[in-house]
């Protein structure tokens, strides 16, 4: 899916998206990643659900959003709560959907100046 261009000033946006890759800006990118308005950090070494630790919620709470979008890939999975405990006990929400889905919804949070990240697993 393909998204027109958003307003610089509103941070990094998803311009586009397949079930291999995302394009932010000019860049596209062929693997994982976590995005924030501010920042895209681009060597988050997950492919998979089951490979995510304690430790990667811990580094998503570190980033200080209000809610984390879990892109899960082409199918929707969810890891064990105890994974993601640090976010639940730091009262940061969590949404577990789609690669796809957490695009799109994540678009739209940060066209309404939501402090959001998504994490998103290609």
């Amino acid at each position: 899916m393909k998204f027109s261009l958003a307003d610089a000033d509103g941070g990094y946006t998803i311009h586009a998206y397949t079930d291999e890759h995302i394009v932010i800006g000019e860049r596209r990118y062929d693997r994982s990643l976590i995005l924030q308005p501010e920042r895209i950090i681009d060597d988050w070494p997950v492919s998979s659900v089951e490979q995510l630790q304690a430790e990667d919620f811990r580094r998503l709470a570190q980033l200080e959003p209000n809610l984390v979008l879990l892109g899960c890939g082409i199918r929707q999975h969810f890891p064990a709560p105890r994974l993601y405990r640090s976010l639940t006990d730091a009262g940061i929400g969590i949404e577990i959907m789609t690669t796809a889905a957490a695009c799109r919804t994540y678009n739209i949070l940060v066209s309404e100046g939501r402090a959001v990240v998504a994490a998103l697993i290609l």
